[in-house]
């Protein structure tokens, strides 16, 4: 049996299915972590909260990865919110269960470790993205992410939920997304975009899209659930 299988057999009898609406909250921050999360339609955003209430993002997972892996290893408390900012199907366990199970196998345990670690690279190279490149180029970024973790190039996200993931204003983001359509990049209406010149958009979005992508993308798990 293959590592891949040999994480399914363990895994399988006690993962269940759940479907999650967008802006659902599946955690906040300072709770004790209950449920792990693998998407496998939608896509989690993991985001921090400042003392005054604005929101920007983390990170983001979506098919190739898991929320709150890393309580496999151990109980833990979230140090963000978590919001499934696109809705769809998602297999959950129950933290004690996985913390069982990932104790008596290496495998698992390996994997954990190892999606850990690109986890937090990812959250390193966004942070400098957000402090270094400009609301254009990180929208960009942001929907061929989303693009690529939900197999869609239809993206359903509202004004509000685009300016708490950029740290901007939603009439910043209008003026965006009026300029990508202007160029034909994007088809905007409200509450969905639909990406119409995918190689155009990767031109105009930083360099972290692709770091990003080479290191997380396919199936940074190495297993589908």
């Amino acid at each position: 049996m293959d590592t891949d299988s040999k994480l399914l057999w363990l895994l399988t009898p006690d993962l269940r299915k759940v479907s999650l609406e967008q802006g659902a909250v599946l955690f906040e921050p300072g709770e004790l972590i209950e449920n792990i999360y693998f998407p496998l339609t939608g896509l989690i955003s993991l985001t921090v909260i400042g003392k005054d209430g604005r929101v920007i993002e983390a990170s983001t997972v979506g098919r190739e990865g898991a929320v709150c892996l890393h309580s496999g290893l151990g109980r833990r408390r979230s140090f963000t919110r978590a919001t499934a900012q696109i809705g769809g199907k998602f297999s959950t366990i129950h933290a004690t269960r996985f913390e069982h199970i990932a104790n008596g196998s290496t495998p698992i345990r390996d994997v954990i470790l190892r999606y850990t670690e690109v986890l937090w690279a990812e959250t390193q190279q966004i942070a400098a993205c957000n402090a270094l490149h400009s609301a254009s180029a990180r929208l960009c970024r942001w929907l061929l992410q989303s693009a690529d973790r939900t197999d869609s190039d239809e993206v359903p996200l509202t004004q509000e939920l685009l300016a708490q993931m950029l740290g901007a204003r939603r009439t910043t983001v209008t003026l965006l997304a009026q300029r990508m359509q202007a160029k034909g990049l994007i088809r905007y209406r409200r509450g969905r975009i639909v990406i119409l010149d995918r190689k155009g958009l990767e031109a105009c979005a930083c360099e972290c899209y692709q770091v990003m992508h080479d290191e997380k993308l396919p199936h940074a798990l190495g297993v589908k659930l």
